[in-house]
């Protein structure tokens, strides 16, 4: 415990600072979904503070840990680590007060002052994260940190979280026509922008997350982006804790082609959901096209596993004979 408690002690501060916030935070959206009735779009007011909390807090805290293992550059990754701390808290805060006023935070196009002021820091917000995103991938283009299994994660990890930013820009002019909708309290709300792609806002969604059972949803492929980084770092973990097990697992070269798959089938999962929802289609239903391209990515990463597991095992080190003990009397 000791050891762990240091370990996040060296870890990025304020990202910790924003982490420990945003917990709180998703603590309160919670309460807010039982005890407010209040809804906008027929979902709980509360509903996207909670998952922007939970979705942050989860992204901060892998960064925080990310940026301290830089070895080039460490001070320039810091200052960026700030800047996406305070951003982040400066746009879920923004987030939580307008979900508190039952009202919108995204979209909202009404001139009252506060709105006015606060969509133009959120945007300029949204676009610092997407740029401390870009800035950190290219960084740790040039570095190793850790083994090769644990560096490829990373690198492809914060890749696709810097695509899931760029989905993120893209959703502000997806469905770019005003629509004239009502708030939590009954009054009127012109919002310009959407997340769905040939569908209004409000219509039928799947359980907690909302997205569209109806038509394209930008917010899939954004979402699989942001938490990119976890699925990857599960993996290497999970590898690492089967090797101990598994001999053809121990050679770094297995593992690091295992995550290279990986890698691609979850780019794979990214560029499906896109592609349907750029075409206004749910991620729910599939046509001819999205299927074709879906079963290219599932047969080229299967071929790819079924390779590289039968060459790791082809050319796995001989285990050492079990040893018996012999009982004398």
């Amino acid at each position: 415990m000791r050891t762990v408690l240091g370990e996040v002690r060296s870890w990025h501060r304020p990202l910790l600072l924003m982490v420990l916030v945003m917990t709180a935070l998703a603590g309160v959206a919670g309460v807010g979904l039982l005890v407010d009735d209040r809804t906008v779009l027929n979902e709980s007011v509360w509903l996207k503070p909670l998952k922007f909390a939970m979705s942050f807090a989860a992204y901060g805290a892998a960064l925080a840990w990310l940026l301290s293992r830089l070895q080039k550059a460490k001070r320039f990754g810091w200052l960026l680590g700030t800047a996406f701390a305070v951003t982040g808290l400066i746009d879920v805060g923004f987030i939580a007060v307008q979900a508190a006023r039952g009202t919108f935070s995204h979209f909202n196009n009404n001139t009252d002052k506060f709105n006015a002021i606060g969509q133009q820091i959120f945007s300029i917000g949204v676009l610092g994260l997407f740029t401390a995103s870009l800035v950190i991938a290219i960084m740790l283009l040039f570095q190793r940190i850790g083994d090769k299994p644990l560096t490829r994660a990373i690198r492809v990890g914060v890749g696709l979280a810097f695509a899931g930013m760029a989905v993120a820009l893209y959703l502000s002019g997806a469905d770019a026509h005003p629509q004239q909708v009502t708030d939590a309290q009954g009054r009127p709300v012109e919002l310009m922008g959407s997340h769905g792609v040939g569908v209004e806002a409000g219509g039928p969604g799947l359980p907690i997350v909302r997205w569209s059972t109806e038509g394209g949803d930008l917010r899939v492929p954004h979402f699989f982006g942001m938490h990119a980084l976890h699925a990857l770092l599960a993996l290497v973990l999970l590898l690492t804790v089967l090797a101990a097990r598994i001999i053809w697992l121990r050679p770094e070269r297995v593992r690091h082609q295992l995550l290279g798959v990986a890698a691609f089938a979850y780019t794979g999962l990214m560029t499906v959901t896109t592609f349907q929802a750029v075409r206004g289609h749910s991620a729910i239903r599939f046509d001819a096209p999205t299927l074709a391209l879906a079963a290219g990515f599932v047969v080229l990463s299967v071929a790819a596993l079924v390779l590289v597991v039968r060459k790791a095992r082809l050319t796995a080190p001989i285990a050492p004979p079990a040893r018996h003990s012999t009982l004398v009397s």
